[in-house]
């Protein structure tokens, strides 16, 4: 009989409207029989737009939510109850902020972090800790697990793990297990760290629900509708995207442009869709619910998705699970999932001329072949990306490495220097 697990997962920031991946993780592993203890520093503030994600605001444990106020009393009682496994904690921040390029005092508020999950990782006799992201939430597992805890592992996306030096090689050092969402991913952990860590490294793709494979077939409509769906940042493209769209209004290709998200970068966008004169050609919805954003993918022909740096978007394997296909740059793991001239379009990052002869020849396609570049997206993304099949994969990594009765008696933290 398959002993039942008892995981702890520890994010950053849950729920959020960008994290739908997490959430379907937990419940898959969930569905699964595994009993998940959710733990994030932050999130208990916002205001979930999905009922589910409502639901899991309401299972979460917060710890930050007195604020660093209420790190100090952790600390003093990991020290009177455990100095030794605190001094080992410590000195592993310091080994991390040598490749850091944060302050040795935001590490030390790591152990704290670490120091104030103890008692509720007891508390439930969490067997393992998982974190979701190799930066924050990481390295306060692999504290955790100095302190006393149980094994930790992360999941890795990119590109924020590693595009700033901040102790990843240690983290991987120190993990049971990572798990990359691509094959980029693995592969820029391996650059990382050391090739004998190589092999506790493995690929867990993010998932889609069975709802996805479920769902009736819904053929892209005659409109000339584009979607894009995703923060408005800097690393999304959406600048970049306006200016395609001007370009292509002014050769008198008529198209509409929907901008399904909101962020810092709103402001500026706007500007630049009135500055072109395209009132009538974008739209920006805000933030808007999941069922939403599906209603708007299928309005669209296809979602273009011009971005700069990625790991590998959710949006993009439900786009084409709902039969879309996706026009994105060649970076990172989307070209694992996007095939050119398949089921969809690839094009150098930052290039406005090839975005926007990707966005042409989408528009000059019938209707057709969009339907069959879009039914080819569903049959890849469906063969990748299931849900049920990716934390099957990760069950079998936490059962795997996680240690006996005796081996936990002989355990100790790591001495390593």
């Amino acid at each position: 009989m398959i002993s039942i697990l008892k995981i702890a997962y520890f994010i950053n920031q849950y729920p959020k409207v960008s994290h739908t991946f997490i959430r379907r993780e937990i419940l898959a592993l969930e569905r699964l029989g595994f009993s998940i203890q959710r733990i994030a520093l932050r999130g208990w503030s916002e205001t979930p737009l999905d009922p589910e994600d409502r639901q899991e605001q309401a299972r979460t444990r917060y710890v930050l939510r007195q604020g660093v106020w209420g790190l100090p009393l952790p600390v003093l009682r990991t020290l009177f109850s455990s100095p030794l496994s605190l001094f080992l904690a410590l000195r592993l921040a310091i080994r991390v902020c040598r490749r850091s390029d944060r302050r040795l005092l935001i590490h030390i508020v790591r152990v704290a972090e670490a120091c104030r999950i103890m008692p509720w990782l007891r508390e439930s006799e969490a067997q393992r800790l998982h974190a979701h992201f190799g930066t924050n939430s990481a390295e306060v597992a692999m504290y955790a697990r100095c302190l006393g805890g149980p094994p930790f592992s992360f999941t890795v996306h990119g590109p924020e793990e590693f595009e700033s030096p901040m102790g990843l090689a240690e983290k991987v050092r120190e993990a049971a297990f990572v798990s990359a969402i691509s094959s980029y991913g693995r592969g820029q952990l391996y650059l990382r760290c050391e090739a004998r860590e190589w092999p506790k490294i493995h690929i867990v793709h993010c998932g889609l629900e069975p709802s996805f494979r479920q769902a009736t077939a819904v053929e892209a409509p005659e409109s000339r509708r584009l979607i894009c769906v995703g923060r408005l940042c800097e690393a999304k493209g959406q600048l970049l995207l306006v200016e395609a769209t001007a370009r292509l209004r002014a050769k008198g290709i008529k198209l509409d442009l929907v901008l399904a998200g909101d962020g810092p970068l709103r402001t500026e966008i706007e500007s630049a869709i009135e500055r072109h004169g395209l009132g009538d050609t974008v739209r920006i919805t805000g933030w808007i619910a999941s069922e939403s954003v599906r209603d708007e993918i299928l309005a669209a022909r296809a979602l273009v998705l011009p971005t700069f740096a990625e790991g590998l978007p959710v949006v993009i394997m439900e786009a084409m699970a709902l039969r879309r296909p996706v026009l994105s740059t060649f970076i990172a793991g989307i070209p694992e999932l996007v095939r050119g001239g398949e089921n969809g379009w690839l094009f150098p990052s930052g290039s406005l001329h090839e975005l926007a002869a990707a966005m042409e020849d989408c528009l000059s396609r019938p209707a057709a072949e969009i339907r069959r570049m879009g039914d080819a997206a569903y049959e890849r993304v469906i063969e990748r990306h299931s849900i049920d099949v990716e934390a099957a994969k990760l069950a079998d990594l936490f059962r795997a490495s996680t240690p006996t009765a005796s081996s936990k008696a002989a355990h100790s933290p790591s001495l390593q220097s």
